[in-house]
């Protein structure tokens, strides 16, 4: 097996974990092929993901691939930073933070909380049937930030205590954000017991296709990830995400600042002309 194709494989198992790590790895894919088979292999090979779309179109926009992956590289670094910024300031000291699922952008903003040297802790619940919250347990207590996994039914235990929520996200459009499933569900808790959430997200994960029409296609995922022998007769779900209605959402931290559903949308527009071409 290639490199080229080995790319394709991890992301496509998601042995690549997370939007904008997926979006980094097809980058570099795309400095070993870029013709027009290797593009459209890679823009299929995830639904719920237009940071991949994005960035393969960025990349090509350059006349120089080389140019395009070290810029895209470079956004995706700059981004990060000012998101944990933006995301830190918001927490304070004594807070309890809840998040869900696994998300980098979470993460620094947890890791950039620690350093400006603030104590808080954080509950996570543990994101069946991939376990990606045992990712982000792991990854706070690596750096000792106090963490507490929970199943994810305990998911309202959590938050009844919680004073503050982050998640990632995987697509923004128009009228819904996506996230892993179980997302709009905690969002609703959240709701009842007035716990502000807020989505940490690079900006490219806005699909500008969904502004004509196009609906964001979500991930159906294999069964045997939640139930490796069913018995027979018994349908399996194994939907990856689901829609969160921004009503739900307080703000978007995207490295453009911290906006509200539409005006995120617009300073996107403003800021990317190259993903609406």
């Amino acid at each position: 097996m290639n490199r080229f194709d080995k790319i394709c494989r991890d992301i496509k198992e998601v042995r690549v974990q997370g939007a904008r790590n997926v979006a980094m790895a097809a980058a570099k894919a795309l400095l070993l092929k870029h013709d027009k088979a290797a593009v459209k292999k890679l823009t299929n090979l995830r639904s719920t993901e237009p940071t991949l779309r994005n960035t393969i179109k960025f990349v090509l926009y350059h006349s120089n691939i080389k140019n395009g992956v070290k810029n895209s590289l470079e956004h995706f670094k700059q981004s990060q930073k000012k998101i944990s910024k933006y995301g830190a300031n918001l927490i304070k000291n004594g807070m309890i933070v809840y998040t869900h699922c696994h998300s980098s952008s979470v993460i620094n903003i947890l890791k950039e909380a620690k350093k400006q040297g603030k104590k808080f802790e954080v509950y996570c619940t543990e994101t069946r049937p991939l376990y990606q919250g045992r990712i982000t347990a792991k990854e706070l207590a690596k750096v000792k930030i106090p963490v507490t996994l929970f199943v994810d039914s305990g998911a309202r235990i959590a938050l009844k205590k919680a004073d503050i929520a982050f998640y990632g996200c995987d697509a923004i459009t128009p009228t819904k954000i996506y996230n892993k499933i179980g997302s709009e569900l905690f969002a609703l808790i959240m709701k009842k017991y007035d716990v502000p959430l807020y989505i940490a997200t690079d900006s490219w994960k806005f699909d500008p296709a969904t502004i004509y029409g196009i609906e964001e296609k979500i991930e159906k995922r294999h069964i045997q990830e939640v139930w490796s022998k069913p018995p027979k007769g018994a349908k399996i779900s194994n939907m990856a995400f689901e829609k969160i209605d921004p009503g739900l959402v307080t703000a978007i931290i995207s490295e453009l600042g911290i906006f509200m559903n539409k005006s995120f949308i617009t300073e996107v527009k403003r800021n990317y002309p190259f993903m609406f071409k």
